[in-house]
């Protein structure tokens, strides 16, 4: 099971970064407590925070540590994982419906690493163990385009850069009625929710979380936006939709009508991570990687297109 730790801050640590200081206090490296405070696993008096806030000596930090890893990541052949791009730092993959990122407790299908791997691809050993190469995560449900990191240096850079907000991340998701305005911003934090362990939620203390939306199609039942991420919390898009009464089609865990999934033939959430932008770490030239619609969710189009 993963462990829960509640540590004062020591005066001696006053002014530090907080992933500065879980380093010190738990004598991990930058890299994994940065990850941590990333992946919204810390809290500063009850509140997430973000790893740069500076810390005053005497908070008490809640760190919730996953369940450590006792063997190396095996080569797996995943069905359906496609390369898109390929060069000596990065590779993108075409992540398909129920592949995980990486290996994780209490998750024993797919993993994008893994399949890398059985394919003969090498990737980064920094960061944890399970995570080789990952720099960025995509749910299970979730289809669409990947950058993995090959070479130590394109991690650390690429980690930086969705850190700093400069990859332009596009999804395209189908999402129940109609959002009014047509198009706009959810900027609403996102935290664990209180009654599901599994779940996130629009939460007061949560990470700052913004989205934005543009209608791209409307149909009877349902509308078809272009999403742009400003921030990239788990579950984001699905939480924030959901939030303003217009969940993902067939995203069940957050509300949406099972009947209509059931009608257009989905068995998982309509959200597809459509193009990836960013700096290439070694050339510095602007890289786009797109990854077209999936059958289902074009034929879930398609049944919506004859239903309108």
């Amino acid at each position: 099971m993963a462990e829960t730790r509640l540590l004062p801050v020591p005066d001696g640590l006053a002014g530090q970064r907080l992933d500065v200081a879980i380093s010190r206090m738990l004598g991990f490296s930058r890299t994994v407590a940065a990850d941590l405070v990333d992946d919204g696993h810390v809290s500063v008096d009850g509140r997430v925070q973000k790893g740069g806030v500076k810390l005053r000596g005497g908070e008490w930090l809640e760190i919730e540590l996953p369940e450590p890893e006792t063997a190396a990541v095996m080569p797996e052949p995943v069905d359906g994982l496609t390369v898109l791009y390929d060069d000596d730092d990065v590779v993108a993959v075409d992540k398909p419906v129920g592949v995980a990122a990486h290996p994780s407790p209490g998750w024993t299908g797919p993993t994008v690493v893994q399949g890398l791997l059985a394919m003969g691809y090498r990737v980064s050993t920094s960061g944890a163990a399970e995570r080789q190469g990952i720099v960025h995560r995509l749910d299970v449900g979730t289809t669409g385009v990947m950058v993995v990191a090959k070479s130590e240096r394109a991690y650390t850079l690429l980690k930086r850069a969705f850190k700093e907000r400069t990859v332009d991340k596009r999804y395209s998701a189908l999402v129940q009625g109609h959002p009014d305005p047509t198009s706009g911003t959810i900027d609403a934090p996102i935290g664990r929710h209180p009654g599901a362990e599994y779940k996130f939620a629009v939460i007061a203390g949560g990470r700052p979380s913004v989205t934005h939306y543009e209608t791209v199609e409307a149909f009877r039942a349902a509308t078809l936006l272009d999403i742009r991420l400003e921030t990239g919390r788990t579950h984001q898009i699905r939480v924030h939709m959901a939030a303003v009464r217009h969940p993902c089609v067939g995203d069940l865990t957050y509300g949406a009508d099972p009947e209509l999934a059931k009608r257009l033939g989905l068995t998982r959430q309509w959200l597809h991570a459509r193009q990836l932008s960013f700096e290439h770490p070694s050339t510095g030239q602007r890289l786009t990687i797109e990854s077209p619609f999936p059958a289902d969710l074009q034929q879930a189009l398609s049944r919506l297109a004859a239903e309108s």
